[in-house]
Protein backbone atom coordinates (compact mmCIF):
# COMPACT_ATOMS: atom_id res chain seq x y z
CA UNK A 1 0.00 0.00 0.00
CA UNK A 2 1.73 3.40 -1.08
CA UNK A 3 1.57 7.00 0.20
CA UNK A 4 -1.57 7.52 -1.62
CA UNK A 5 -3.64 5.62 0.56
CA UNK A 6 -2.35 6.91 3.80
CA UNK A 7 -5.54 9.56 3.93
CA UNK A 8 -8.09 6.62 3.75
CA UNK A 9 -6.43 4.68 6.07
CA UNK A 10 -6.11 7.71 8.56
CA UNK A 11 -9.38 8.64 8.31
CA UNK A 12 -10.80 4.80 8.59
CA UNK A 13 -8.81 5.07 11.63
CA UNK A 14 -10.00 8.61 12.97
CA UNK A 15 -13.77 7.41 12.57
CA UNK A 16 -13.65 4.24 14.00
CA UNK A 17 -12.00 5.84 17.47
CA UNK A 18 -14.35 8.44 17.21
CA UNK A 19 -17.05 6.38 17.42
CA UNK A 20 -16.02 4.42 20.07
CA UNK A 21 -15.23 7.27 22.23
CA UNK A 22 -18.58 9.02 21.56
CA UNK A 23 -20.77 5.99 21.62
CA UNK A 24 -20.78 6.99 25.50
CA UNK A 25 -22.37 9.92 25.00
CA UNK A 26 -26.33 9.95 24.69
CA UNK A 27 -28.16 11.67 21.93
CA UNK A 28 -31.62 12.15 23.21
CA UNK A 29 -33.04 8.80 24.44
CA UNK A 30 -32.22 6.57 21.71
CA UNK A 31 -29.00 7.17 20.17
CA UNK A 32 -25.43 8.19 20.85
CA UNK A 33 -23.24 10.59 19.69
CA UNK A 34 -21.24 7.60 17.64
CA UNK A 35 -24.11 7.33 15.49
CA UNK A 36 -23.54 10.16 13.46
CA UNK A 37 -19.80 9.24 12.88
CA UNK A 38 -19.57 5.50 12.58
CA UNK A 39 -21.57 5.65 9.06
CA UNK A 40 -19.02 7.29 7.61
CA UNK A 41 -16.60 4.60 7.44
CA UNK A 42 -18.86 3.33 4.30
CA UNK A 43 -17.91 6.57 2.70
CA UNK A 44 -14.31 6.10 3.40
CA UNK A 45 -14.66 2.51 1.75
CA UNK A 46 -16.56 3.31 -1.09
CA UNK A 47 -14.05 6.66 -1.96
CA UNK A 48 -10.83 4.07 -1.35
CA UNK A 49 -13.14 0.68 -3.81
CA UNK A 50 -13.67 3.97 -6.36
CA UNK A 51 -10.34 5.30 -6.70
CA UNK A 52 -8.09 2.17 -6.18
CA UNK A 53 -10.49 -0.87 -6.54
CA UNK A 54 -11.06 -3.54 -4.19
CA UNK A 55 -8.28 -4.61 -2.79
CA UNK A 56 -7.33 -1.07 -1.08
CA UNK A 57 -10.14 -1.06 0.29
CA UNK A 58 -10.22 -4.53 2.19
CA UNK A 59 -7.31 -2.98 3.39
CA UNK A 60 -8.70 0.05 4.71
CA UNK A 61 -11.65 -2.52 5.82
CA UNK A 62 -8.91 -4.33 7.93
CA UNK A 63 -7.38 -1.36 9.56
CA UNK A 64 -10.84 -0.08 10.75
CA UNK A 65 -10.91 -3.61 12.17
CA UNK A 66 -7.44 -3.52 14.17
CA UNK A 67 -8.23 -0.18 15.38
CA UNK A 68 -11.93 -0.78 16.46
CA UNK A 69 -10.56 -4.39 18.11
CA UNK A 70 -7.83 -2.45 19.92
CA UNK A 71 -10.10 0.36 21.40
CA UNK A 72 -12.89 -2.60 22.42
CA UNK A 73 -10.13 -4.44 24.25
CA UNK A 74 -8.63 -1.02 26.12
CA UNK A 75 -12.94 -0.25 26.79
CA UNK A 76 -13.39 -3.97 28.55
CA UNK A 77 -10.63 -2.40 31.24
CA UNK A 78 -11.77 0.57 31.84
CA UNK A 79 -14.58 0.44 35.11
CA UNK A 80 -18.03 2.50 34.41
CA UNK A 81 -20.82 2.85 36.80
CA UNK A 82 -22.25 -0.35 35.51
CA UNK A 83 -19.16 -2.51 34.87
CA UNK A 84 -16.67 -2.67 32.09
CA UNK A 85 -17.27 0.25 29.29
CA UNK A 86 -17.00 -2.75 26.59
CA UNK A 87 -18.46 -6.23 27.66
CA UNK A 88 -17.51 -9.62 25.54
CA UNK A 89 -20.69 -9.59 24.05
CA UNK A 90 -20.21 -5.52 22.60
CA UNK A 91 -17.05 -6.15 21.45
CA UNK A 92 -17.99 -9.10 19.69
CA UNK A 93 -20.46 -7.98 18.12
CA UNK A 94 -19.02 -4.47 17.03
CA UNK A 95 -15.73 -6.25 15.08
CA UNK A 96 -18.16 -9.15 13.39
CA UNK A 97 -20.41 -6.79 12.46
CA UNK A 98 -18.18 -3.93 11.21
CA UNK A 99 -16.09 -6.52 9.66
CA UNK A 100 -18.97 -8.45 7.62
CA UNK A 101 -20.93 -5.28 7.07
CA UNK A 102 -18.13 -3.35 5.61
CA UNK A 103 -16.57 -6.56 3.36
CA UNK A 104 -20.00 -6.92 2.27
CA UNK A 105 -19.95 -3.36 1.08
CA UNK A 106 -17.07 -3.62 -0.91
CA UNK A 107 -18.48 -6.86 -2.67
CA UNK A 108 -21.48 -5.24 -3.71
CA UNK A 109 -19.71 -2.08 -4.62
CA UNK A 110 -17.31 -3.59 -6.84
CA UNK A 111 -20.60 -5.48 -8.66
CA UNK A 112 -22.60 -2.08 -9.33
CA UNK A 113 -19.36 0.45 -9.84
CA UNK A 114 -19.88 0.12 -13.59
CA UNK A 115 -23.51 1.63 -12.97
CA UNK A 116 -24.50 5.27 -12.61
CA UNK A 117 -22.34 6.77 -10.18
CA UNK A 118 -24.57 7.01 -7.12
CA UNK A 119 -25.72 3.22 -7.54
CA UNK A 120 -22.84 1.27 -6.09
CA UNK A 121 -22.26 3.66 -3.46
CA UNK A 122 -25.83 3.93 -2.14
CA UNK A 123 -27.01 0.55 -2.58
CA UNK A 124 -23.86 -1.14 -1.02
CA UNK A 125 -23.99 1.54 1.97
CA UNK A 126 -27.88 0.68 2.67
CA UNK A 127 -27.35 -2.80 2.39
CA UNK A 128 -23.81 -2.91 4.45
CA UNK A 129 -25.24 -0.78 6.98
CA UNK A 130 -28.18 -2.84 7.36
CA UNK A 131 -26.59 -6.08 8.01
CA UNK A 132 -24.38 -3.93 10.89
CA UNK A 133 -27.16 -2.70 12.34
CA UNK A 134 -28.70 -6.43 12.49
CA UNK A 135 -25.85 -7.73 13.62
CA UNK A 136 -24.32 -5.65 16.76
CA UNK A 137 -27.62 -5.29 18.48
CA UNK A 138 -28.51 -8.58 18.35
CA UNK A 139 -25.31 -10.30 18.91
CA UNK A 140 -24.80 -7.26 21.63
CA UNK A 141 -28.18 -7.39 23.60
CA UNK A 142 -30.64 -9.82 22.46
CA UNK A 143 -31.75 -12.29 25.15
CA UNK A 144 -31.36 -15.53 22.83
CA UNK A 145 -27.65 -14.98 22.53
CA UNK A 146 -27.18 -14.49 26.11
CA UNK A 147 -25.06 -17.54 26.40
CA UNK A 148 -22.29 -15.71 24.65
CA UNK A 149 -21.52 -13.74 28.05
CA UNK A 150 -23.89 -15.53 30.61
CA UNK A 151 -22.22 -13.41 33.36
CA UNK A 152 -23.76 -10.48 31.23
CA UNK A 153 -26.98 -8.91 32.42
CA UNK A 154 -28.53 -7.43 29.58
CA UNK A 155 -32.06 -7.05 31.38
CA UNK A 156 -31.86 -3.41 30.81
CA UNK A 157 -32.02 -4.02 26.56
CA UNK A 158 -35.00 -6.25 26.82
CA UNK A 159 -37.48 -3.68 28.70
CA UNK A 160 -40.46 -4.33 26.84
CA UNK A 161 -41.35 -0.65 25.96
CA UNK A 162 -43.42 1.24 23.04
CA UNK A 163 -41.21 1.28 20.19
CA UNK A 164 -39.57 4.23 19.57
CA UNK A 165 -41.65 5.54 22.47
CA UNK A 166 -44.86 5.78 20.59
CA UNK A 167 -45.16 2.40 18.60
CA UNK A 168 -46.13 -1.21 19.57
CA UNK A 169 -44.02 -3.29 22.37
CA UNK A 170 -40.88 -4.41 21.57
CA UNK A 171 -37.60 -4.44 23.60
CA UNK A 172 -35.48 -1.63 24.58
CA UNK A 173 -32.73 -2.94 22.23
CA UNK A 174 -35.20 -2.83 19.47
CA UNK A 175 -35.85 0.94 19.67
CA UNK A 176 -32.16 1.41 20.11
CA UNK A 177 -31.47 -0.87 16.82
CA UNK A 178 -34.26 1.08 14.92
CA UNK A 179 -33.21 4.49 15.85
CA UNK A 180 -29.62 3.72 14.56
CA UNK A 181 -30.64 2.48 11.66
CA UNK A 182 -32.78 5.05 10.88
CA UNK A 183 -29.92 8.03 11.01
CA UNK A 184 -27.38 5.70 8.92
CA UNK A 185 -29.97 5.43 6.10
CA UNK A 186 -30.72 9.26 5.87
CA UNK A 187 -26.24 9.76 6.31
CA UNK A 188 -26.17 7.03 3.41
CA UNK A 189 -28.26 9.82 1.05
CA UNK A 190 -26.51 12.23 2.41
CA UNK A 191 -23.16 11.07 1.91
CA UNK A 192 -23.57 10.77 -2.10
CA UNK A 193 -22.69 14.64 -1.85
CA UNK A 194 -19.24 14.70 -0.88
CA UNK A 195 -18.84 11.37 -2.61
CA UNK A 196 -19.35 12.90 -5.71
CA UNK A 197 -17.42 15.74 -4.57
CA UNK A 198 -13.93 13.89 -3.28
CA UNK A 199 -14.44 10.87 -5.95
CA UNK A 200 -13.96 13.56 -8.70
CA UNK A 201 -10.82 15.01 -6.78
CA UNK A 202 -9.55 11.71 -5.81
CA UNK A 203 -9.71 10.56 -10.11
CA UNK A 204 -8.25 13.67 -11.24
CA UNK A 205 -4.91 12.59 -9.05
CA UNK A 206 -4.69 9.23 -9.78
Amino acid sequence: MNRTHLPGIIAMATIVVASNILVQFLWGQWLTWGAFTYPFAFLVTDLMNRAYGARVARKVVLTGFVVGLACSLIGTQISGEYGPLVTLRIAFGSGLAFLTAQLLDVSIFSALRAGKWWRAPLASTLIGSSVDTILFFSIAFSTQLRWLEPANDVSWANQALPLLGAGPIAPLWVSLALADWLVKLSLAVLALIPFRIIAKRMNATT
